[in-house]
């Protein structure tokens, strides 16, 4: 049985419980991603894949393979969170075919990939202006900038011997 798990409105995402079917697919997450698509007009997916690869029967697998196919050009993020390896190449396999980015999480992982489909990744860099210049802290953990720009862990040498 495929599962929908509440997400914002630019993303679609699954969980997977017991045996999987063709018919999983055709009543679940094909019409998800049809209204998806008519939204926003690309795919931000997630699938949680949260038993064994086995219980997919051949038919999920062609079903799964032919969405893929039948919107080649769409698919803009897509996130498998599992800790089965035949599952995460499965996945790589489409890097190669398919639009977009592909990334593949474990289950201690989910929000971290719920977050990049639905593009709420957390920033790298702190832009915050100094003077007339962006500064730009390659190593911003989040830390208050003081009033020269650099955060306080910026100016520490460690290496510092009086």
């Amino acid at each position: 049985m495929i599962l929908k798990i509440e997400t914002s409105d630019n993303a679609a995402a699954f969980r997977t419980v017991g045996e999987i079917t063709a018919y999983d697919y055709k009543t679940v997450i094909i019409p998800s991603i049809t209204a998806l698509m008519k939204r926003i007009n690309e795919i931000n997916f997630l699938f949680l894949i949260d038993n064994e690869v086995e219980n997919f029967n051949t038919s999920a697998w062609l079903e799964d393979t032919l969405i893929g196919l039948r919107n080649l050009g769409k698919w803009n993020r897509t996130a498998v969170v599992t800790e089965c390896e035949k599952a995460i190449s499965f996945t790589n396999s489409f890097r190669y075919i398919v639009s977009g980015e592909f990334r593949c999480y474990k289950k201690e992982s989910f929000q971290e990939a719920l977050n990049w489909v639905e593009g709420k990744e957390l920033p790298v860099f702190n832009t915050q202006e100094v003077g007339n210049e962006p500064f730009i802290d390659p190593d911003d953990l989040g830390e208050e900038n003081q009033s020269n720009g650099y955060s306080d862990s910026d100016d520490i040498d460690y290496n510092y011997k009086p």
